[in-house]
């Protein structure tokens, strides 16, 4: 398969991701409501709302995987400062995890394999890929800047679930995106696996990559993250500094139920 290139234009934007009146429509239904939004490069976001709030069909605007309609006060929807652009080469500039790709690679691939296919953006390893030297060694040094160097040869379908997951940010990672999109990424975790899942990810905020996180669980927001995005019903709810905007009153109005906020340490908890 031949990928073809990115469009030609400007790309030296500082942003990220941007959006400007975005809608979509899904089932006859607006999943999304004029929204607008942008995210810097290296920024480090959370973006929060309860289910069917709209906060995963965003990322699949993003990725898209989801078309905006038309917008009569103009539509802006640009990655990297392009406005057009392929989705092979898309995913060299956005690496993204989820519980759905975790699911699909629940089989006897070999974790290493895995890892690889992130260039191929294919589940496994096939006869018309192309593997390359330079491909295996780049795969290994994100096994070790994981800490998973250790499950190399072992098979998805054999590992826990914080170990797969942690996998899966490998594939995620080895064609050096400039984003890790991370959707709902600890369900199913436990303390442990979520304790090394949090660490992995800090280290990737470290490296100077933006994390893009989609929770409904405050505990998921590692602090390296400082801005917090709030949707509900298809709509940006609230938008600025993560101390400004975990408060009781705005989650509890966000979740229609009174939420308390705690702060441990550099973690957030919400009780009910």
């Amino acid at each position: 398969m031949t990928r073809k290139t990115i469009s030609s234009g400007k790309n030296d934007s500082a942003f990220l991701l941007e959006l400007k009146n975005v809608t979509v429509v899904r089932g006859g239904k607006k999943i999304l409501d004029s929204v607008s939004l942008s995210i810097e490069r290296g920024e480090h976001v959370a973006i929060i709302g309860p289910n069917g709030s709209g906060k995963s069909s965003l990322i699949k605007t993003f990725t898209k995987e989801y078309h905006p309609l038309a917008a009569p006060d103009g539509l802006v929807l640009k990655i990297m400062g392009n406005d057009t652009w392929n989705v092979f080469e898309l995913r060299k500039l956005l690496g993204i995890v989820s519980g759905d790709l975790q699911q699909t690679y629940c089989r006897q691939t070999k974790v290493l394999d895995v890892i690889l296919s992130g260039y191929f953006s294919s589940i496994g390893i096939y006869y018309n890929h192309k593997v390359t030297p330079e491909m295996v060694a780049r795969a290994r040094e994100v096994l070790e800047f994981l800490e998973i160097t250790h499950l190399a040869d072992r098979l998805m379908c054999e590992l826990s679930t914080g170990e797969a997951r942690r996998a899966l940010i490998g594939r995620a990672l080895v064609h050096d995106p400039q984003a890790l999109i991370l959707d709902e990424p600890t369900t199913s975790l436990d303390l442990k696996a979520l304790h090394s899942f949090r660490e992995s990810v800090r280290k990737i905020a470290d490296s100077g990559k933006s994390v893009i996180l989609v929770t409904h669980a405050l505990e998921d927001i590692i602090p390296e993250i400082n801005r917090v995005i709030l949707i509900k019903e298809g709509k940006i709810f609230r938008d600025g500094k993560k101390e400004k905007i975990l408060t009781d009153a705005n989650l509890s109005e966000l979740f229609s139920l009174p939420v308390k906020i705690l702060e441990k340490g550099d973690y957030y908890q919400a009780l009910i």
